[in-house]
This record gives structure tokens, sequence and C-alpha cells, in this order.
């Protein structure tokens, strides 16, 4: 991939801010330090696109991406554990949340799972959050490299099992270090975006 085609456009704070050309966006979201930036990096090819940092809460506002001039890639804040004062947590909360639930250019939304770990109560409201949004999801395990063999269709049984999926559903095994799952995760995306 040409990683010419990507751009950053800017950070939004209030939803005011956000592009108004109607492009669609595809948002990620997952708990703070699941690997959403990382996955960005390692799915456009570009390392430092999106800021990485081993400290949650990294990500402080919505952060728009433009993709060939035909979409946006939105890097939301990780909800979750972050240290940064509470108040900051509130207002990355209110306008995350209501991104998610009325922008009316979202046509997907990428949930981030770490598949070391099962599901939190916090991931499970995300999923509930984005149903009754009615915004097309896609579930991404992460870090899945970290896994051994034997472990890994665990995890994924685990996390179908938590979220209440149908055995059909479509987990993505994903890995920044490796580049697994990195060109199944662009054939769904690419079915939205053209």
């Amino acid at each position: 991939m040409n990683s010419t085609r990507i751009e950053f456009i800017r950070s939004v704070y209030h939803l005011d801010q956000c592009p108004k050309d109607g492009l669609p966006e595809i948002a990620f979201v997952g708990r703070s330090n699941v690997g959403k930036s990382s996955l960005l990096n390692c799915l456009l090819s570009r390392k430092g696109l999106a800021k990485t940092s081993s400290r949650p809460g990294k990500t402080q506002a919505l952060n728009f991406f433009q993709f060939e001039k035909k979409s946006y890639f939105v890097d939301l804040p990780g909800y979750g554990f972050a240290k940064v004062p509470l108040q900051m947590k509130k207002d990355w909360n209110k306008v995350m949340y209501t991104y998610l639930q009325e922008r009316p250019a979202l046509a997907m939304v990428i949930q981030l799972i770490d598949s070391r770990h099962k599901p939190t109560e916090k991931d499970l409201d995300m999923l509930s959050i984005l149903d009754d949004a009615q915004v097309p999801t896609l579930l991404v395990a992460t870090k899945i490299d970290k896994l051994k063999r034997g472990e890994r269709n665990k995890s994924l049984s685990i996390i179908q099992k938590t979220f209440g999926l149908d055995d059909d559903a479509v987990i993505i095994p994903f890995s920044s270090e490796t580049g697994e799952g990195r060109k199944e995760l662009w054939e769904y995306i690419n079915d939205i975006v053209g």
C-alpha cells in the first residue's frame, strides 16, 4: 500500500470540529492500551502516524486521518483505565459516545479487544452502545502474536461467548507486530468505503 494516501487531518475535542464533507468514517474503539494506534499504523503502513504509548490515555481526542480523499479513519480515546484527571475522562467519554451514537457519516466501527484477556464490562457496554446506535461493528482481537498456538482458539471462543455472538460471527485475529489479520481487515474496510 502506498503510504502517501493517508494524511492526518485534525484532532477533534468537540463534535462541531468534525469534518463536514460527509465522507464515510470508520472509527476504531477499544480499552485504553488495547493497541488502536498500533493497529492503525500497521494497517496503513505508516510508523508513527497514530501516536502510540505504553501509558494508557495517550489518545486524548478523536483523531481524523483522511484515506485516499474518500474516507476517514478515526482513532478514538480508549475507554477504561487511563492516568488522566477524572473530568478529562468524562469529557472524552461524552464526546466519544455522542460521536458513536449520532454521527451521520459513521459507516463502521472496529472494536478492538485484547486477545490475552477476557472482554470486560466496559467492552460489553461499548458493543451495546454500538448495537443501540445500529452502527455496523467488526470485532478485532489484538496482540494475537502474544498467545501460543493452543491459546488462540480458546481466546477467540471466550470473546465470542462473552459477547453472546453466533458461531458464524467474525472476529479477526490481529497482530501489529507480524501484520496477521491486516489483509482480512482491509477486505471488510474496502466493502464499506469501496
